[in-house]
C-alpha cells in the first residue's frame, strides 16, 4: 500500500490513559475467541496466565490525553491507522454524501471504558454504536500476522475498514434493526450477527475497490500495490469462525458462529472489492 501521513485528525489518542490490570499480551479477536474457548473447554484460565512485554526504543509523544511512551514504529503504525480512517470516510462521504457522519478510531492499550461497556484488548478492534466510535488496540496488528499468518498492511487495513462498515450500519439503521430482530427472536442472534459482519466485509471491499484505483497516491490518498488484494484475502480467511474453532478445540460448531465462515469472509470482501458498489453487500436476502 502506498500512503502518506495527514495528520492525526481520525485518532483518539487514549494509550497514556487506558491500560493496566489487565493481561499485557493484546490478542486481537482471534486471540479471544481460541483463549476463551481453552478456557471454556479446559477450566483452566488461560487469560490469567498471559504475561507481556514493552515494544523496545520507546520514546514519548503527546496524545489526546496526555503524553504516550511508545516505539517509532507504534507511532508509525498510529500515523498509518490515521490514513487509512481518512481515505475510508472520505469514500464513504463519495458514497453517501452529507448523510455520512464522519467518526474516529480511539486507541488504547490493554483496557478502555467505552458507551458500550468495558474492554479489553483482547476484545479485539469493535465498534462501538453508542459512540459511533471505532476501537482499537495497536498489537492486534502483530497478532494478525505471528498467531494468524495474515501479514500486511492492507491486511491491517481491511480490520479497520470492517469496523467503519459496522460504522455505515449504524448511520443506515441497519444496527438498531437487527438487533431489535434478535430481541424478538432470541434464536436467530447467531445467525443475524454472522450476516451484520458479511456485511461489514463486503463494505469493507467497497472501501478497497476505490484504493485499488490508480493514480489515488498522487493525490496524498491511499493506493493499493500489487498483492494487496491477497493480503486483505489472507486475513479475511484466517479470521473465519471455522478456521478459529478449530485452532481452539479441533471442531468445527457452525451454530456457534458469529462472524462467519472462512469462506463467506473471503467471499463477502471479495464481492465488495469487486464490485464497489455497496448495494452488492445485502448479505440479509442471501443464503451464503
Amino acid at each position: 500500500m502506498r500512503w502518506s501521513s495527514s495528520g492525526r485528525g481520525n485518532i483518539d489518542d487514549e494509550r497514556a490513559t487506558s491500560g493496566g490490570g489487565f493481561p499485557a499480551v493484546p490478542l486481537g479477536i482471534g486471540g479471544f475467541i481460541v483463549v476463551a474457548l481453552l478456557s471454556m473447554y479446559t477450566g483452566i484460565d488461560f487469560f490469567s496466565l498471559l504475561g507481556g512485554g514493552q515494544a523496545n526504543a520507546p520514546s514519548s509523544t503527546v496524545g489526546t490525553s496526555g503524553h504516550v511512551t511508545a516505539s517509532p514504529t507504534e507511532e508509525k503504525m498510529v500515523d498509518f491507522v490515521n490514513a487509512v480512517a481518512e481515505d475510508v470516510q472520505s469514500t464513504w462521504e463519495n458514497v453517501f454524501g452529507g448523510r455520512y457522519q464522519r467518526t474516529r478510531v480511539t486507541l488504547f492499550r490493554d483496557q478502555i471504558q467505552s458507551a458500550c461497556g468495558f474492554a479489553q484488548s483482547a476484545t479485539g478492534p469493535f465498534y462501538c454504536p453508542g459512540d459511533h466510535k471505532v476501537y482499537l488496540d495497536l498489537g492486534f496488528f502483530d497478532e494478525l500476522q505471528r498467531r494468524f499468518g495474515a501479514p500486511g498492511d492492507f491486511a491491517q487495513a481491511y480490520v479497520l475498514a470492517h469496523e467503519f462498515g459496522h460504522h455505515i450500519q449504524a448511520l443506515t439503521g441497519t444496527e438498531s434493526q437487527l438487533r431489535q430482530a434478535q430481541r424478538d427472536n432470541p434464536s436467530s442472534t447467531n445467525a443475524l450477527s454472522v450476516r451484520l459482519e458479511l456485511q461489514a466485509d463486503c463494505y469493507a471491499g467497497v472501501w478497497g475497490h476505490a484504493a485499488s484505483q490508480s493514480g489515488r497516491a498522487a493525490q496524498g490518498k491511499v493506493e493499493l500495490d500489487p498483492g494487496d488484494v491477497d493480503e486483505g484475502l489472507r486475513a479475511a480467511a484466517a479470521i473465519g469462525d471455522d478456521r478459529l474453532q478449530k485452532m481452539a478445540t479441533g471442531r468445527v460448531m457452525p451454530e456457534r458462529f458469529t462472524h462467519g465462515s472462512s469462506e463467506q469472509r473471503v467471499t463477502w470482501f471479495k464481492r465488495g472489492l469487486e464490485r464497489g458498489d455497496p448495494r452488492a453487500c445485502d448479505t440479509f436476502s442471501t443464503t451464503r
